[in-house]
């Protein structure tokens, strides 16, 4: 902002607003935590089978599952995170642990589905033997399994790109045992053993979907990009419109985590007018129209020339102005 300005008001309105607040993050860690008991009560059962069958696709498919239970526990460690209140330099507290999490989730998805699409190619080219029963039946319990899983996370705050990325993982493993259980049907009638490398890409590009999804969500967050639904020019065109305000400029939006939207902006307001009731009518639209329920706003009276269209350029109330100025078109 520009120094000597005579009239400034900052002023924040409302609290960092987030979903991991009181009651909806034990709700959403009694989700996972359920949903993590499920799937390492089969996983560990998957490698005693795999053991006392001699089978390394039961032991690869628990390896799977071990990535799920690590991915729901991250979550859960970063909602942990997420409950610590502001303190010291960690301003926002821990908030974008969240976001941190869900980044790594997408992020295995992707590496996963990297491994998954070259092993898959490779057995498409020189398909192994494959028993087509023991194949099916794993398959078979592996869908219920997870689809109980998925059921308790969806259950949770899935507007968390944190939750979400847990879910993701259970949700492609999900796809993955019905894709494995098609295939054992079909190995086990017909004997076509490239089934099962053509289940294992139709779930790849599935992964591959849902990871690239996740990255740049958690990604729009650390660049700290407007959130997707809310438009920048929009919000400053409704904002200058407001009675009394002649200019808005230095305005920034951004998330501090998934659902919880924040908002600065330098606003002028006509000579004479009172900054507080500006100020607070302007807050009033921001939490009513766009949700954004902590916003930072310095309210300072206008210069007389900038009252003057042509005389003065957008924004020159401020040596240093970032972004664009919007004017109020029925001022001048």
């Amino acid at each position: 902002m520009g120094a000597g300005h005579d009239h400034g008001h900052a002023h924040g309105a409302g609290g960092h607003g987030g979903h991991t607040h009181g009651a909806s993050a034990d709700s959403d860690k009694r989700w996972l935590s359920g949903a993590l008991a499920v799937i390492v009560v089969f996983m560990a059962g998957e490698v005693v089978v795999g053991v006392i069958a001699g089978s390394l696709a039961l032991l690869s498919d628990a390896a799977h599952m071990l990535t799920d239970a690590a991915s729901i526990a991250l979550a859960l460690w970063a909602i942990a995170l997420a409950a610590r209140p502001a303190a010291g330099r960690m301003t926002f507290g821990w908030k974008r642990a969240e976001i941190l999490s869900a980044q790594v989730n997408g992020m295995t998805l992707l590496v996963l589905a990297g491994w998954l699409g070259f092993e898959a190619i490779r057995r498409l080219l020189n398909p192994p033997e494959v028993t087509g029963g023991l194949v099916l039946i794993t398959a078979l319990v592996g869908v219920v399994v997870n689809v109980a899983a998925s059921a308790m996370i969806s259950r949770a705050n899935r507007t968390s790109l944190n939750v979400e990325g847990a879910f993701q993982h259970i949700l492609n493993d999900l796809f993955a045992f019905i894709a494995t259980a098609i295939a054992g049907a079909v190995i086990l009638v017909t004997g076509f053993a490239r089934a099962d490398a053509i289940a294992s890409l139709v779930v790849v590009a599935l992964m591959l979907k849902a990871g690239v999804s996740l990255v740049r969500a958690s990604t729009r967050v650390f660049l700290e990009a407007a959130p997707a639904n809310i438009d920048p020019d929009e919000v400053g065109r409704v904002m200058a419109a407001v009675d009394a305000v002649v200019e808005v400029h230095d305005l920034h939006i951004w998330e501090i985590t998934s659902g919880s939207p924040a908002l600065s902006a330098h606003v002028l307001v006509q000579p004479g007018s009172d900054c507080h009731t500006a100020r607070t009518a302007l807050a009033a639209l921001l939490e009513h129209d766009y949700h954004i329920d902590h916003a930072t706003l310095q309210v300072d009276h206008a210069e007389p020339e900038l009252l003057q269209l042509g005389q003065a350029q957008p924004g020159a109330h401020c040596e240093d102005s970032h972004g664009p100025a919007h004017r109020n078109p029925g001022i001048g």
